[in-house]
């Protein structure tokens, strides 16, 4: 069974929120001094392809969309020992549109051929759109499933465990099939040893331009018009008077006041 895995390079969700800050130029969070990381979701997915994969003897290749700092992501792929991997760069500038993304990795799908079942997070940590499965779908013109945390092959079809509202839904799908994965107690990312964090590097990656896709940014729809950290207000008053029981009174008429309006 062929497993292709989309693979998605973000900034570090765990940055000290005081050191979080918006590019309003580029309408984008800043780098700063945090880390680029593997989107976590991405991680679940690939954690399920390579249990896949080991279940039915099969292969499975990670694909990534970005800049050329999105290789570690791969070299992160193939430490958890995917057996190959793909980059598709991008100029430095705002990120693309999800329409753009999905039309991106649906060419370099294409291009690297026929797979039986095509994995990518359920969404991103950055922007959290959730949409490029849907979109990866809708351009190659296959089935999606989404929200599965865990794939078992049966008779070359596969049995799907999706999670709802409710509980669990089991679907049976036929190959070939796009399917976003969620996160569960069973598809944790397994930890590279350091033997295979050594032949990550050792192994060949397979790059291509947008030129060589016939893909270009300009076939987005969507446009990021203004970016912006939410601001507050806060003041604050401290109630006088010369002994502790003055005090308490001040505070507890304060109070008083701000529960009726008037203070």
């Amino acid at each position: 069974m062929r497993i292709l895995v989309y693979m998605k390079q973000i900034l570090d969700p765990d940055v000290p929120a005081r050191d979080f800050r918006i590019d309003r130029d580029r309408k984008e969070a800043e780098r700063g001094g945090a880390n680029l990381v593997p989107n976590i979701f991405c991680e679940n997915a690939l954690e399920t392809a390579l249990q896949l994969r080991d279940a039915t003897a099969g292969s499975v290749t990670a694909v990534s969309f970005g800049t050329e700092e999105s290789e570690e992501v791969l070299r992160k792929a193939l430490a958890m020992t995917a057996d190959e991997a793909a980059l598709v760069t991008r100029p430095d500038g705002p990120a693309p549109d999800a329409l753009t993304v999905a039309r991106v990795l649906a060419a370099a799908t294409r291009k690297l051929g026929e797979f039986d079942v095509l994995m990518v997070g359920r969404e991103s940590g950055d922007w959290g759109v959730g949409q490029t499965g849907g979109l990866v779908a809708e351009e190659l013109g296959l089935p999606m499933v989404a929200l599965v945390d865990r794939a078992e092959s049966d008779d070359g079809d596969l049995n799907l465990r999706r999670q709802t509202e409710y509980g669990f839904d089991l679907v049976r799908a036929s190959c070939p099939v796009v399917v976003t994965i969620t996160n569960c107690e069973g598809n944790v990312p397994r930890i590279p040893k350091t033997r295979d964090v050594m032949k990550s590097y050792r192994k060949e990656l397979t790059i291509w331009s947008l030129e060589e896709l016939g893909v270009t940014p300009e076939d987005g729809t969507a446009e990021v018009v203004e970016l912006s950290m939410p601001s507050k207000d806060i003041t604050c008053t401290f109630v006088v008077g010369d002994s502790l029981d003055e005090k308490v009174d001040a505070f507890a008429r304060k109070i008083a006041d701000v529960m009726s309006g008037s203070g």
